[in-house]
């Protein structure tokens, strides 16, 4: 799950010596590249010293911006501060306005790059103090966008008022979840936290996490002059009313950090009928007023006389929620600005509600009668946007008939076709499973699985499922179209969660009732899932789909089924359905691919970890290996799933069971790993042979006595095992000569010498046994004498040229080896008898290439030979000058 990144802010001070007015200071995160502000606002209400306006805050000017992803702190993002201050319409002219009457004016603002506080923190958690420079605004029409003219250094458009005018705060950054960083820092909790959330959802929501939350922001108003000769300094009141009229108490937040109110009031821009405010109120709804709820705006006109009245000229309104049942959507609306005056009356609010509030709205009311109280104002326009941020309500009408679905029986089929429109986003915020598994909301998994294990209580959804996942497989073979059934297979995983949830449910409230049935509704179910994967899809593109997307999803639902069931009974399910698919000979190569990534995934899988299970599974998995060995089909898959199969054997602590698993291994794999090899190296292809090498290796470094000995009692003929002889014997000669190693890795050369001179050693009694008296063989014995002599004399076992310490590292692990493979082909010799005679004058180029090894052990067993070679010449020929030439000429080529 994605680890959410938080900010620790603390104002420590705002020093300034001229505006001698209270102040409100706003903190929010912007992203500067998206041009939007992503957090809510933190407010700081400030005297006009600089110190908190209520005494008890000192010391707790503090916020915690939360739920921050790693996609948001690789934004352009900047902690914006906006100063607004609270005082007379004028900052220096007395004479504007009446000392009693406060507006909200804009002053000032400063910005710090979070990429500069990053790069200064040196680690996580460390406190650092950041001055934050105050600018004012040359141009009060281009307050809004005075944030991002300092961030582009626009200084015609702004200016520091003084040295001195700025703030002072500190931050910290802290990773995980909330609780974890509640449990880590006590002290920053106890300091009156005023935690500062992201606008939007954070990257997961948990099952369990309320939210109510509609984000407005004040955009921009167009209004009429009015026969003023200068233009209005207009203040905008907004409520929140319920249904009946009555105003929602605590509706309205400013910012974190200071409590609810009953009313908003913008700030106010001087001398503008074309304000721009930008401001983002929130709106903590109750979950239970928001159906009937309206939103209105009130608009006046602050004098700067005398008397500094404010006087009513106009009003808008909007319904929180659309008669289909959705709330406004997270967009700009457009809202009717309504005639009036002081003397109006808002009293009776259904002689508004009845008006149209918008250009949709209007078009949902033709005939609205003119003489009523209130007339709209044609050339003058409000603009609000807002954003919603519930657990509870959408905006999509399609989900909200899904949600209501009892009231609408008779089209739920139609509801459920128009969810599959629905945005992902929308669909998250109501706890809808993404079934799909879209890779956009994978870091979604860990909700879904709360939301399963915590949360869904649909006790009897798994005979329905069951019941659909069935209809769904047999119908496979006849529907031309089969996008829902591809769809289904490829949730499969997280519908057998529903279904094992659902059943421990049912089972935990009917003490263990029907335990049979759900067992036989299982059992029918994977019939009809080998059913689907023994079809013919070559000429059905559709059905290929079908059983590649069940194929994908198949290894996904183990674990679900080792929650009801033992690890012999999954074993065995998943035994039947591997062996369904079939052959390599009757699928395209696609498929192939597929088939075998399932077995990869089923190898990789837990299930696959129990003995128990290998002792089922592993006939079936061998057996689609061995047919694509066989027929040199997907070797790199092949050769991924052997080796984790050989891992998973190596660390197995039960020696009974590996006995067991290596046999069949042997049976199955051996002869087919040594005609793959053969074939690999023919083609000189490296890589593909390295991989199949450690496989080979594996399975003879894990072989002992009885495996051999039932390997070389198995062969039907001596032709079989005379083929098998010259294979093996050919691809250990092939390892010594191939460089199918790199060079420095002596490590793996000299493990491979040791696993050929010991299966060397076992297969010598049955070359002796079947091919020396009347069954003679020259072809079997002369390539078992090459790969000897080759395999004494290969330059990784010539230890006088390493170092005495690595000699003698090498000598205490393995011996010489030279030595061991002299001593079997001098046994072996000696077993020849007559046959000797084959090899003379042949052979004796070789050895003597062997007595040259500076091994003195070596040399005096070869010694030996020699002068029996000598003595079986003279005995065929009366001398022995056919051998002492041959003898000659290799002395002359090793001297030049």
């Amino acid at each position: 799950m994605p680890v959410p990144h938080h900010f620790f802010f603390s104002l420590k001070s705002f020093t300034y010596n001229t505006i001698g007015e209270d102040t409100d200071v706003f903190f929010s995160l912007y992203d500067m590249r998206e041009g939007k502000q992503i957090s809510e606002r933190f407010l700081v209400r400030l005297n006009k010293n600089g110190g908190p306006r209520n005494p008890e805050k000192i010391e707790r000017m503090c916020a915690l911006f939360t739920d921050l992803s790693s996609k948001d702190m690789k934004r352009d993002l900047y902690i914006v501060a906006h100063v607004i201050r609270i005082g007379r319409m004028l900052l220096n002219d007395s004479k504007k306005g009446p000392a009693h009457l406060h507006y909200r004016r804009p002053y000032g603002c400063a910005v710090l790059s979070i990429l500069d506080v990053l790069q200064s923190l040196t680690e996580l958690k460390e406190e650092k103090d950041f001055v934050l420079k105050v600018y004012t605004c040359n141009n009060e029409s281009e307050w809004t966008q005075i944030h991002e003219n300092i961030i582009r250094k626009s200084s015609t458009k702004y200016s520091a008022p003084s040295a001195s005018h700025g703030l002072i705060i500190s931050l910290q950054l802290f990773r995980g979840d909330m609780e974890q960083i509640r449990r880590e820092n006590p002290m920053i909790f106890n300091r009156g936290l005023a935690i500062t959330r992201k606008l939007g959802f954070p990257d997961v929501i948990m099952p369990g996490d309320i939210r109510n939350d509609l984000y407005l922001t004040l955009e921009k108003g167009d209004f009429e002059r009015g026969g003023k000769s200068v233009q209005k300094n207009i203040e905008v009141t907004m409520y929140v009313l319920y249904a009946d009229g009555e105003i929602l108490k605590d509706c309205i937040s400013l910012g974190s950090g200071e409590p609810n109110r009953s009313s908003y009031h913008s700030f106010v821009l001087y001398h503008s009928n074309s304000p721009r405010w930008g401001e983002i109120i929130k709106l903590p709804i109750p979950i239970d007023r928001f159906r009937g709820s309206h939103l209105r705006f009130e608009f006046r006109h602050c004098s700067t006389k005398d008397k500094g009245e404010k006087k009513l000229f106009g009003f808008a309104f909007s319904p929180l929620m659309r008669d289909d049942g959705t709330t406004l959507s997270d967009d700009i609306h457009e809202l009717y600005v309504y005639k009036c005056d002081e003397n109006s009356t808002f009293n009776n609010h259904a002689l508004y509600l009845g008006l149209p509030c918008c250009k949709e709205d209007y078009n949902g009311c033709p005939n609205i009668p003119s003489s009523l109280i209130f007339q709209r104002s044609t050339k003058e326009s409000f603009f609000i946007s807002t954003q919603l941020s519930s657990t509870k309500l959408t905006q999509n009408v399609d989900l909200l008939a899904l949600l209501k679905w009892k009231a609408f029986p008779d089209r739920i089929m139609d509801i459920l076709g128009r969810l599959r429109h629905v945005s992902g986003e929308e669909i998250v915020k109501v706890f809808i499973i993404n079934l799909l598994r879209d890779i956009k909301y994978f870091h979604f998994r860990p909700v879904m699985d709360t939301y399963i294990q915590k949360h869904f209580a649909g006790a009897l959804a798994y005979k329905e499922l069951i019941r659909c996942l069935k209809w769904y497989m047999d119908c496979s073979a006849e529907l031309i179209r089969q996008d829902h059934i591809q769809e289904a297979m490829r949730a499969l995983e997280y519908l057998f969660k529903f279904i094992v949830q659902s059943r421990i449910l049912y089972s935990r409230a009917t003490c263990g009732m029907e335990e049979e049935q759900f067992r036989s509704s299982i059992q029918e179910l994977f019939q009809s899932i080998r059913f689907v994967l023994s079809l013919d899809s070559r000429n059905s593109e559709t059905l290929l789909f079908t059983q590649a997307a069940l194929l994908n999803s198949f290894p996904t639902i183990f674990d679900e089924l080792l929650q009801m069931f033992t690890v012999q009974e999954v074993a065995e399910f998943v035994r039947g359905t591997l062996g369904s698919m079939p052959s390599t000979v009757h699928i395209g190569q696609s498929m192939d691919v597929v088939k075998l990534q399932s077995i990869a995934r089923t190898v990789d899988s837990r299930l696959f970890s129990f003995s128990e299970s290998r002792r089922i599974l592993l006939p079936v998995v061998l057996h689609h290996i061995h047919l694509h060995l066989r027929q040199q089909k997907e070797l790199l898959i092949c050769s991924g799933i052997l080796g984790s199969i050989f891992s998973i054997v190596k660390t197995s602590s039960l020696e009974a069971d590996v006995m067991e698993e290596v046999e069949m291994m042997v049976e199955s794999l051996l002869d087919v790993l040594l005609q793959t090899l053969l074939t690999i190296m023919s083609k000189s292809h490296a890589q593909e042979a390295g991989e199949y090498v450690s496989c080979l290796l594996s399975l003879l470094r894990q072989m002992c006595d009885t495996h051999y000995q039932h390997l070389l009692d198995n062969f039907q003929s001596k032709d079989e095992l005379k083929e098998f002889l010259l294979k093996i014997f050919c691809v250990f000669r092939n390892l010594m000569k191939m460089s199918v190693f790199p060079r420095d890795w002596m490590v793996m050369r000299l493990l491979t010498s040791n696993i050929i001179v010991t299966t060397v050693q076992y297969l010598s009694s049955a070359l002796h046994k079947n091919f020396t008296e009347t069954d003679f063989d020259f072809k079997v014995w002369n390539s078992y004498f090459s790969l000897a002599v080759l395999f004494i004399n290969q330059p990784s076992l010539q230890l006088e040229i390493i170092t005495s310490a690595k000699r003698k590292k090498i000598l205490d692990k393995y011996g010489d080896m030279r030595v061991m493979m002299a001593y079997e082909l001098f046994s072996m010799w000696q077993n020849l008898g007559e046959h000797k005679i084959h090899f003379i004058p042949g052979m004796i180029g070789p050895f003597l290439g062997v007595t040259l090894v500076p091994q003195p052990e070596v040399r005096n067993i070869m010694i030996p030979i020699f002068h029996d070679m000598m003595d079986w010449e003279q005995r065929k020929n009366g001398n022995f000058k056919q051998g002492f030439s041959v003898a000659l000429e290799c002395v002359l080529e090793f001297a030049l």
